[in-house]
């Protein structure tokens, strides 16, 4: 890529803000060294793993990559068996570490596999598992990062035991190896021996005229006493040192000779011990030299990696889709290195109709911007960088990028200038093609206008015809004429706002910009006819290009004025709508709630009038097998007969069949009813009264129903049932084929189910059945048993067995009655 683009577009700066935000040398290093790749492949993968970083950020933040250090130095000295001094096993511990709370960070929710998360395995310091493509787990496919945080080890009995044996850069742990230990307590012991004797000479009446302090002090790294020089003969012993006026000797006394001796063998016994705890440590290492550069490696492609997400979210930047074809779309575009706070967004679009975009309008309007917006974001785009722009915005990939961008763009450029630039846009006319990008900032400025002028468009001309992707700025009137009329070209302005005499920064595509200078120069204060002056010293064609400029600029701002309107329209029409939506959905489900709260009350109210006649039917039973008379029985209708009444004037529930209202004519005896007072078939086994009142039959229940309660079914027509005397007071019931085969009694407690069963069996053995099925399921078997414990008790009950396979086995009885 053209080096002086790069510095021209400030990417350099851009580097310099990636290679804060990474957190070791080698990350700092890679981040240093980013280049702007050509590869599509290549800048896709990038942007992938950028992407995927910052969605890991986003969801359980930052990872830090402190405490990695290079260590391949050291691992080189552990293959060819040499001994690693104390910071550079502490350096790998320190390498471990990240290691771990990187491998940890990595852990995707849920798990994956339960040996890629175990920081402990380490006993191959390799990656044992199987994986899918580009190293992902086949059952568990993750994002573009999986692969790296699965190569990770952490060696975490290596990290542990570097560690416990090595406490900081210049103290090893006594711990460390139990020789280490003992020479540790025999230094400590010596020494204690040698105060103590040192003591007792310093405290001695007749040494305290010869010593020059009463204080013990060491010289060459054995025990002393300053002794005056007066005194020298008469405290024997080895002189290591005096003062440096003479005055103080220091002498060490012949009776701590021999400890002191003892005291420097055991300081170089600790020496070579320590120096085997750390050819211990170093042996441990070597054992996994491929898992530790493969930790480096992974770690600091991470370390890059992060740091270009970090970067992207200092921004909110978002991943671009790249093409070949040259065409660039960008969305609310701001400039990286601007106040985020203060920039202004912009919409760029070239390269499909277009492959020359020229921009016009009055200086600091935000062209040379726009044209380094476009630049910066191709080159880190193509660096694997997120630009600051909306989501979907498209960038081309160029083999090149060139840019002929000045500081500063003045009437008063000199001849020399000039030159400058037109030396550098040779060089790019030599060097560019259709995979070009080319930004030319006031192209030919700075000469005669004519002569500018006619050279610029003979440049875009030769840049268009050879297909280069080419954007630049100029205040020529007769580029934008050249744009207007030649194909594959197309202006654009930088808006002004010449009420305040301040550019608005907005790139508008398509429509070509004034200069303004008469608009500001009247702002200004400058005289009128000075200004009408100059108007006629204009050439008829520029005055009227300008007059047509400025009627496009108002039809512009009148047809936007007037979008913005229709969108305000449509807004609130939106709105209406909305709320319009949610009223009829408050009312759905209002009328939702009061349709359940109804048939929960009418639910309700059935269950009691169920309950009721369950209860008045179970009475009856026991006083027919009591033999009770008829009054009692009749009173038990009469309250049926009530509760039904109570029941009819609260609620009317529909059965299945028709809920017109039948008259007396529609029902005959033997129809098949439905009771929806109670929710209970039945029999018709009278004409209507006078009241409009029939006879039902209801199981071994007759009361008399109202026609409203009535519901007339579709069922074939029973016969009415015969009651028949039987001795005793006893009455056995013809009951209607209706009866089912089996009942369902899974759910209910034995109190429940004891009394239903019952009922059931009573009305089975009536109506005839031979066999029955009563299921209870298999649970703990208490139902079962309360089931099996009343048949035994049952007269009519010939006998009962459990289910076989095929008819529900041990969850359900078979029952058969006797003749």
């Amino acid at each position: 890529m053209n080096e002086k683009a790069l510095r021209i577009l400030e990417y350099n700066k851009i580097i310099d803000k990636l290679t804060e935000l990474a957190g070791s040398p080698m990350g700092k290093e890679l981040c240093k060294n980013l280049q702007p790749s050509t590869d599509l492949g290549t800048i896709n993968q990038m942007q992938t793993q950028t992407s995927d970083a910052l969605s890991r950020i986003y969801a359980k933040g930052s990872l830090s990559f402190s405490g990695l250090k290079d260590i391949r130095g050291s691992l080189l000295r552990l293959n060819v068996g040499s001994t690693l001094n104390i910071p550079e096993l502490l350096s790998i511990a320190s390498l471990l570490d990240v290691a771990l709370r990187a491998k940890s960070y990595g852990r995707r929710d849920g798990g994956t596999d339960s040996r890629s998360n175990d920081p402990d395995r380490h006993s191959s310091g390799t990656d044992d598992r199987s994986s899918g493509p580009n190293g992902r787990d086949s059952d568990n496919q993750g994002d573009s990062l999986e692969s790296l945080f699965a190569v990770i080890e952490p060696l975490s009995p290596l990290n542990h035991e570097i560690r416990r044996c090595i406490l900081s850069e210049e103290d090893i742990a006594d711990d460390a190896s139990p020789a280490l230990k003992a020479v540790r307590r025999n230094i400590r012991l010596t020494n204690d021996r040698i105060r103590s004797q040192l003591n007792t000479m310093v405290n001695s009446p007749s040494m305290a005229t010869k010593l020059q302090d009463n204080i013990i002090t060491m010289r060459g790294g054995r025990y002393c006493l300053p002794v005056k020089a007066e005194y020298r003969s008469q405290v024997q012993g080895m002189i290591h040192d005096q003062s440096s006026s003479g005055s103080t000797l220091f002498i060490e006394p012949m009776a701590v000779v021999k400890l002191n001796n003892d005291l420097r063998e055991l300081e170089i016994q600790e020496k070579e011990e320590i120096e085997k705890v750390l050819a211990q440590l170093s042996a441990q290492a070597a054992q996994y030299t491929d898992a530790l550069e493969s930790n480096i490696s992974a770690l600091t492609a991470l370390d890059f990696i992060f740091a270009r997400a970090a970067l992207s979210r200092t921004y909110n930047g978002t991943q671009p889709r790249f093409n070949e074809k040259g065409f660039i779309q960008i969305k609310k575009a701001r400039h990286p290195l601007l106040d985020k706070k203060k920039v202004v967004p912009i919409d760029i679009t070239m390269g499909k109709d277009f492959k020359l975009l020229i921009i016009t309008g009055p200086n600091t309007g935000g062209k040379t911007v726009s044209l380094k917006t476009v630049g910066l974001f191709t080159l880190m785009g193509q660096a694997g960088l997120h630009i600051p722009a909306f989501d979907d915005s498209q960038l081309a990939v160029f083999e090149n990028v060139f840019a002929d961008i000045g500081d500063e763009q003045s009437i008063e450029q000199s001849l020399s200038t000039f030159s400058s630039h037109m030396t550098n846009i040779i060089k790019i006319l030599d060097a560019s093609n259709y995979k070009s990008l080319v930004l030319l900032d006031e192209l030919c400025a700075g000469t005669d206008p004519t002569e500018g002028a006619a050279l610029a468009i003979s440049i875009l001309k030769n840049l268009l015809r050879r297909d280069v992707t080419t954007m630049a700025t100029t205040h020529y009137s007769e580029l934008k004429v050249f744009a207007l009329s030649q194909e594959g070209a197309c202006n654009a302005c930088c808006e002004f706002d010449v009420a305040t005499l301040s550019p608005t920064y907005r790139l508008l595509i398509g429509v070509p910009g004034k200069s303004n200078a008469f608009a500001i120069s009247k702002k200004l204060g400058l005289p009128e006819y000075i200004i009408n002056d100059a108007r006629k010293n204009m050439d008829a064609a520029d005055q009227d290009f300008e007059d047509l400029l400025s009627d496009l600029e108002t039809s512009r701002k009148t047809i936007e004025n007037e979008r913005e309107e229709i969108e305000s329209y449509k807004a609130q029409v939106a709105a209406l709508k909305d709320r319009l939506e949610t009223k009829q959905e408050n009312l759905a489900q209002q009328k939702e709630r009061i349709l359940r709260e109804a048939r929960e009350q009418a639910q309700k109210i059935l269950q009691d009038a169920k309950d009721f006649a369950d209860q008045t039917i179970r009475d009856m039973n026991k006083l027919a097998a009591g033999g009770g008379n008829a009054k009692a029985m009749e009173a038990k209708r009469s309250a049926v007969r009530e509760k039904l009444g109570k029941v009819s004037s609260g609620l009317t529930l529909g059965g299945t069949g028709k809920k017109n209202r039948l008259k007396p004519g529609d029902i005959k005896p033997g129809d098949s009813v439905m009771v929806r007072s109670m929710g209970i078939k039945g029999i018709v086994s009278s004409l209507p009264d006078s009241k409009g009142n029939v006879q039902v039959q209801m199981g071994i229940l007759k009361s008399r129903v109202a026609l409203s309660d009535l519901e007339l079914l579709d069922e074939e027509v029973i016969k009415t049932p015969i009651l028949k005397k039987t001795g005793a007071g006893k009455i056995k019931m013809s009951k209607s084929a209706t009866v089912s085969t089996s009942i369902n009694l899974i759910g209910k407690t034995v109190d429940e189910a004891i009394p239903e069963m019952e009922k059931y069996l009573d009305d089975a053995y009536l109506a005839h059945l031979s066999q029955i099925t009563i299921i209870h399921g298999r649970g703990t078997g208490a139902l079962r048993n309360a089931v099996h414990q009343r048949l035994r008790k049952m007269k009519n009950i010939k006998s009962f067995r459990l289910g076989t396979f095929g008819e529900g086995e041990t969850g359900v009885t078979i029952v058969e009655f006797k003749d």
